[in-house]
């Protein structure tokens, strides 16, 4: 701090108008030291005992002084090393590029590589190797070029539209047309391949995915393709898809397909909805008729089970087994129908109580 203070300072008493120097002047009545007018001693004149100078060559002296100390903290002191030298006398940029130099090799040739990351390496434009997880070195750059690709992130790429105005039309097996839009899920697994084997990786995997739906599709029917059979077409798309990107050698692999969308074209849309919604009223009348007959099923066999019962105990006992069929029998039919009882030696009258349990009751006029 008091060598900046001492610098700062410098500038201001090269510009005083004071002779004499910032602790005052060389008026009439002093010898420039302040001796004669009892002010402050002047830090620029004279010292005791040396050779006074000349009249007016203090301010000059001092500005000497101030260059050539300025000279000295760029030179070391010495004569010969120029205004931007150091001591040792090698010019400062030097010492600058040196640095500049090491900085740029550590930032170039030092890379850290996440745990879901690769580093390719391309040496001169042509692939080199593949750094791992963790610190990996290199030749600094413009030699080397590290490139990071992660391989675990799912990327997920749209085709076809859920938009009505936009269609994605198919030819199914059975000569009809679907509007599909679908959704293929991939990520990089070989990233050398992947970075110079395909020119444009999406486009790529974009055009296989078209092809390999179409192929599908087209070997299937409407009613599959709209229908139960759309999970079968999403795991055949994929295993077609990722066939075509190994043969290509593309470093992707296929994770899944989904299919979002799965309709007739929008100009026969309402007869095809028509359609499918008698398909599911056929149906659920098939339904229904099955149901009714394995009731009747059951039925039927739980009298057969019955009847192979009461045969069992008909061989057992034939008279007793036949003579309580026959009650049962006629409790059952008797029961629904008005009875009159007859005796063979004459007729006795017969009270029907359940006919006067029917009757409703009489008026309480007519009963008067």
């Amino acid at each position: 701090m008091r060598n900046i203070f001492g610098w700062a300072a410098r500038p201001r008493a090269l510009f005083n108008d004071n002779k004499g120097g910032p602790w005052g002047g060389g008026g009439s009545g002093g010898d420039g030291n302040g001796g004669g007018s009892g002010g402050p001693r002047n830090p620029w004149g004279q010292p005791p005992g040396k050779r006074p100078r000349a009249p007016g060559a203090g301010n000059v002296t001092s500005l000497d002084d101030f260059l050539k100390k300025s000279r000295e903290r760029f030179s070391g002191g010495g004569g010969g090393g120029g205004r931007f030298t150091f001591q040792d006398g090698k010019p400062y940029w030097l010492y600058g590029l040196g640095v500049f130099v090491l900085l740029w090799i550590a930032f170039t040739s030092i890379h850290r590589i996440g745990p879901q990351e690769r580093g390719v390496i391309t040496r001169l434009g042509s692939y080199s190797s593949t750094l791992r997880p963790g610190i990996g070195l290199s030749l600094p750059a413009p030699l080397d070029n590290v490139q990071k690709i992660d391989v675990e992130k799912i990327q997920t790429l749209d085709i076809g539209s859920t938009d009505p105005t936009a269609e994605k039309l198919i030819l199914t097996g059975d000569q009809n047309i679907i509007d599909l839009a679908y959704s293929v899920r991939w990520k990089v697994r070989d990233p050398e391949r992947f970075l110079f084997q395909i020119k444009d990786p999406e486009s790529t995997i974009r055009e296989v995915a078209e092809s390999a739906m179409r192929a599908v599709v087209a070997g299937v029917s409407l009613d599959d393709a709209i229908g139960q059979g759309r999970s079968e077409i999403e795991q055949r798309v994929q295993i077609v898809m990722q066939q075509i990107l190994d043969d290509y050698q593309a470093g992707v692999q296929v994770q899944g397909i989904a299919v979002k969308q799965s309709d007739p074209p929008a100009a026969v849309n309402d007869a095809f909805k028509e359609v499918s919604a008698a398909q599911q009223e056929a149906q659920s009348y098939m339904n229904q008729a099955r149901a009714y007959a394995l009731q009747l099923t059951a039925k039927a066999q739980g009298e057969a089970a019955a009847f192979d019962k009461v045969y069992g105990e008909y061989k057992l006992a034939p008279e007793v087994t036949r003579r309580r069929m026959y009650y049962e029998t006629m409790e059952k039919v008797l029961s629904k129908v008005d009875k009159t009882i007859v005796e063979p030696s004459g007729v006795t009258p017969y009270l029907p109580l359940p006919e006067l349990s029917r009757r409703p009751p009489a008026p309480q006029g007519a009963a008067q």
